[in-house]
């Protein structure tokens, strides 16, 4: 057993490998130190003959405290501790039939490892995983797993990128819920966060610049990309992407926040990564895929790097998102007040974009681009819920919790037929009650009351009572974010578990229900609810070739109140959330609720 250590630190004079034997926590074990030689590029390296996998370690530079590495593949003693050798080539994979899966059109479903089960563990996550396949299920979106300070967290904390959070199981408990997922026909794909670090066991800057003033982020100093020692920086970023898909056979990276990835060089990191990602995916012989979250709401973002653009897959549009919530809630505070309207919701389901050049009063600006005629759909994630939209929310609330049983059916059927690539954040199928808070472990009491007292703050500025916002410190608000399963036999979430899968399914089989040509869609919408005074519309027809996706909103207060629905022609209904009945031309429903017409 040998192994050749190396890390990178230009600048340093001298360079130690600290061994660290028999430990059991963070600062204790036997620990001999050996002096590192200096290589070509900044990089020190030392072989040593009696070390391999599972032998714990730690770099001291210039003679300071000894630190973890930059690059650890495991911290089984927390993010301040030693670093631990990991050899992903031990474990015996059984997927070798599986052929990967283009994420574009599939069903995504984004899950958090702390909450999808009590016992927050990647191994717990594999016995739920039928359940999702029972659903149609056919990408599982992880949030971070990447080595975080304390137990829980969302993992948007990370500091130890190349390491699997030791609370989820560790690495190899990533690989075997990625086997276990191929197994079941499911790809996997990873959140990574490449524009920041947590403030708490980020050691990065005793090595070298990996961060940069010359750029600011609303997490502070921007990580170097285009300055000096930028091509290690990127490296470290492009090596741990691809190490992902290679070591971990992992199907598809999210990319966290990536306008805040501030890059003047004239190779952006994020066409480097894709076009990286599109050489090993050739050698893999499997898709492998790069799904960015951005703000810019510019197509430059999945225009292939060929054609000038920066490559990636597909992207999240918050624009789909917010036009489908401010829609059914009527809620108009913050970036919602661009929102709202039925219109708004016609044109972000035919263009992808509502800011498209458009001015935002919520930005007070002008903002976006417009997307190609030709781009195809399936290039945006739409969804109604995911962790930042619930979580970022004052109490984490759903918007089952707000929204009725027939309006979170009416939500379910216009992300499904969309033409996007659908999403589902967890428990969403079955309209899950329980909140998903945004909560922390931090170790550094100063830290710990910093965080609580940010988010009370925030929230005051917003009109919320500081004193109602969840301590994101209080074990108990994580434990309240925890998936109740057995919610989906109560009645009602049996009912909206029955309509997802029955959705997801036509969905399969009806080739215009999964088009992906923005043009051939087209939305009508009915006349304001005058019940109401956001001016939300009776109901919506979203046309899908010869489908007809209908969504009442407005409530009948008895059957022979239903709302009427103009059908322009013959249809038979396939699917219904409510009463529904057919008068010739006309759809009646006594909503809200939602059909999907099928018209000869």
């Amino acid at each position: 057993m040998s192994h050749t250590f190396a890390v990178w630190a230009p600048d340093a004079g001298t360079v130690d490998l600290v061994l660290v034997r028999e430990a059991t926590g963070p600062d204790d074990g036997h620990r001999t130190t050996r002096a590192m030689t200096r290589a070509d590029g900044g990089w020190w390296h030392l072989a040593v003959s009696a070390a391999g996998h599972g032998s714990d370690y730690l770099f001291s530079v210039d003679g300071g405290d000894p630190v973890p590495d930059p690059r650890s593949a495991w911290q089984p003693f927390g993010v301040h501790g030693p670093s631990r050798l990991y050899d992903p080539a031990r474990f015996r994979w059984s997927d070798d039939g599986w052929r990967g899966r283009d994420v574009r059109g599939a069903l995504h479903y984004e899950l958090h490892l702390g909450t999808f089960t009590p016992e927050g563990t990647l191994d717990a996550a594999v016995g739920r995983l039928d359940h999702l396949v029972d659903v149609g299920v056919e990408v599982v979106a992880l949030m971070p797993v990447a080595a975080s300070p304390g137990r829980w967290g969302w993992g948007y904390d990370g500091v130890h990128l190349f390491a699997v959070h030791d609370q989820y199981g560790g690495p190899e408990a990533l690989q075997r819920f990625v086997d276990a997922a191929h197994a079941r026909g499911l790809a996997v794909s990873l959140d990574c966060v490449y524009n920041h670090l947590g403030p708490s066991g980020n050691y990065t800057s005793v090595f070298g610049p990996y961060f940069t003033d010359r750029h600011e982020t609303p997490w502070g100093q921007a990580v170097n990309l285009d300055g000096d020692g930028s091509s290690e920086v990127r490296r470290w970023i492009c090596d741990n992407a691809l190490r992902w898909f290679r070591d971990f056979h992992v199907d598809a990276l999210r990319l966290d926040a990536v306008h805040a990835l501030v890059d003047d060089s004239d190779h952006h990191v994020l066409a480097q990564l894709a076009d990286e990602t599109a050489a090993l995916a050739d050698g893999l012989r499997r898709p492998l895929s790069l799904v960015a979250e951005s703000d810019l709401n510019d197509a430059v973002m999945v225009t292939p790097t060929a054609q000038g653009g920066l490559g990636m897959t597909a992207q999240w549009d918050d624009d789909a998102h917010h036009a489908l919530h401010a829609l059914l809630t009527g809620e108009r505070q913050g970036y919602y007040d661009d929102f709202g309207s039925g219109e708004v919701l016609r044109t972000v389901w035919r263009e992808a974009f509502w800011h498209a050049g458009r001015y935002s009063p919520f930005r007070g600006s002008e903002w976006g681009s417009p997307v190609p005629a030709g781009t195809s759909g399936h290039r945006f994630l739409a969804y109604a819920s995911n962790h930042d939209q619930v979580g970022n929310r004052a109490l984490g609330d759903r918007p089952s919790q707000t929204l009725s049983p027939g309006e979170l059916a009416g939500s379910l059927a216009l992300v499904l037929t969309a033409p996007f690539t659908p999403m589902l954040f967890m428990g969403e199928e079955w309209g899950a009650t329980t909140p998903f808070r945004f909560f922390t472990d931090h170790e550094d009491p100063a830290l710990a009351q910093s965080v609580r007292d940010g988010r009370r703050r925030e929230f005051a500025e917003h009109g919320w009572d500081a004193d109602a916002v969840p301590d994101p410190q209080d074990p108990g608000t994580r434990e309240a974010s925890v998936l109740r399963w057995d919610e989906r036999d109560e009645p009602v979430r049996a009912g909206l578990l029955a309509w997802t899968r029955d959705l997801v399914a036509l969905r399969g089989r009806e080739p215009d229900l999964r088009d992906d040509d923005l043009g051939e869609v087209d939305v009508e919408v009915g006349p304001p609810d005058e019940s109401r005074d956001d001016g939300r519309p009776e109901w919506l027809v979203v046309h899908r070739g010869t489908w007809r996706v209908v969504v009442v909103l407005a409530a009948a207060a008895r059957a022979d109140d239903a709302t009427p629905v103009p059908l322009h022609g013959t249809g038979g209904v396939e699917r219904h959330w409510g009463p529904t009945w057919t008068e010739g031309r006309t759809l009646r429903l006594q909503g809200p609720g939602a059909a999907l017409v099928r018209m000869y």
